[in-house]
């Protein structure tokens, strides 16, 4: 049965994402994974992370500012310090984080020592002078917590963090170690929530490529495309595009992984990669293009993309590892790199969820050493590219799939299994409604692309 899609609002008349089930049973496999481990607690700085563990979210500004971080000991409960007045914003709106206590009785009042939520900054990156003691006032807290849950002597796992607070952590007796393999583990497996909403983050990427086919021809350019896709999927209620991949003409071969102010040409091949993010779950979704006309080399080249992502989706399904699939696509040199490495990330697999690049990850270059064995509810992103004999040209495909009992689903829907051709030339249509469909397809099928409507 195919996974089932909603409306991004809640209603009392169906069951959608049931919002307070995702944070619990997120929650739920964090601990799981803390109890199993060597660990006393896990310290997160990383945004994903802190949301995995705390449901809390302040924007997308704050991505790369290191100000923000929570903290899980064994046997307790998450705790947030956050910047500002988001920490009272906690108080008052996140219930899920009072663990049980009362809130303060007035605005302005200081919470419970108790509540799971804090005011607290980290060193802003080192903007704040070393002088101020931040990242010891930082390990202070941290300290105090761990402290209170007695579990101060064992270690820590941090996921990412400022040397300034790693000192401070040592120099409190902490025994800091790699906590970011933990996160990874428990956000490994998706629950029914996470599905549903990075198949939902997907719909939304199926419409502004919808948007994009229909307004490619010769003359736009790379960045205003990525500008009418910016605009498609923050109407439809994304929280934040996180970045368009928008590569044409000579810039396919190799491939730059950034768009420019590049005027696209009649002929021309272009493929683009659209990532964002609806409440938290994101997408990685690449789609390539003819405009005006395919040469023989175009489509060849498309025919052999496709080919090898075809044979990766079809071995999907539980029990089968990252290395069975890196083995159905081509070595590096057979496409014109000197190794694995030079080649990394151009036929490549990743895990989906509240980042862009999560577990399992498929790439010959440590899949065939260090293989991950599928299991059923992973979401993962499947990608290949190859280049045209013509030297210049490329092709690039990828797809979302969600590992199911027997097999897999793609929930990434918009049309890639021919190359499509768009811009091929102006039209009007005067005729009877009731035609138009007949003619569009009449149009598309003369265009060469076997797409209809």
């Amino acid at each position: 049965m195919a996974i089932r899609t909603f409306g991004p609002n809640n209603v009392d008349w169906e069951q959608r994402v049931d919002m307070q089930r995702l944070r619990t049973s997120r929650l739920a496999r964090l601990k799981q994974q803390l109890e199993q481990s060597e660990l006393g607690a896990v310290l997160a700085f990383d945004f994903a992370n802190i949301r995995y563990m705390t449901a809390t979210h302040i924007g997308t500004w704050g991505i790369d500012k290191m100000i923000r971080f929570s903290l899980l000991p064994r046997g307790g409960e998450p705790i947030i310090w956050d910047f500002g007045s988001a920490a009272r914003h906690h108080q008052l709106y996140n219930p899920w984080l009072d663990h049980g206590h009362a809130h303060a009785g007035t605005p302005g009042e200081s919470c419970h020592q108790t509540h799971g939520s804090r005011p607290g900054l980290s060193t802003l990156r080192g903007a704040i002078p070393p002088g101020a003691g931040m990242a010891e006032d930082v390990a202070a807290k941290v300290f105090e917590v761990l402290a209170e849950h007695e579990v101060q002597d064992e270690p820590l796992g941090i996921d990412i963090a400022e040397l300034p607070v790693l000192a401070a952590l040592a120099a409190k007796g902490i025994n800091v170690v790699d906590g970011q393999q933990l996160f990874l583990e428990a956000r490994r497996i998706k629950t029914e929530d996470e599905i549903t909403l990075l198949t939902h983050a997907c719909s939304m990427v199926d419409a502004a490529y919808e948007d994009l086919y229909r307004f490619l021809k010769p003359g736009v350019r790379e960045n205003e495309c990525v500008g009418l896709v910016n605009k498609t999927l923050l109407d439809l209620g994304s929280e934040y595009v996180e970045g368009v991949n928008a590569i044409s003409g000579e810039r396919c071969a190799p491939h730059p992984h950034v768009y420019s102010d590049r005027i696209i040409r009649p002929g021309d091949p272009a493929f683009f990669d659209i990532l964002h993010s609806f409440n938290g779950y994101r997408t990685c979704y690449y789609r390539t293009f003819q405009v005006g006309s395919a040469s023989p080399a175009q489509r060849d080249a498309y025919k052999i993309c496709r080919e090898y992502i075809d044979r990766a989706i079809a071995l999907v399904k539980p029990g089968t590892t990252t290395a069975d699939i890196c083995a159905v696509w081509p070595a590096a040199q057979e496409f014109g790199f000197a190794d694995e490495m030079a080649a990394f990330a151009l036929q490549y697999g990743h895990g989906v969820g509240l980042s862009i690049w999560e577990r399992p990850i498929f790439s010959r270059l440590i899949s065939f050493d260090h293989p991950e064995v599928l299991e059923k509810d992973m979401v993962f992103a499947l990608e290949t590219y190859w280049p045209a004999a013509d030297g210049w040209s490329a092709a690039r495909i990828e797809e979302e799939v969600v590992v199911t009992a027997d097999g897999c689903e793609v929930i990434t829907r918009f049309p890639a299994e021919e190359l499509l051709v768009c811009g091929t030339r102006y039209w009007t249509f005067d005729g009877p409604l009731s035609t138009l469909r007949e003619a569009e397809s009449h149009r598309n099928t003369a265009a060469g692309t076997g797409r209809e409507g």
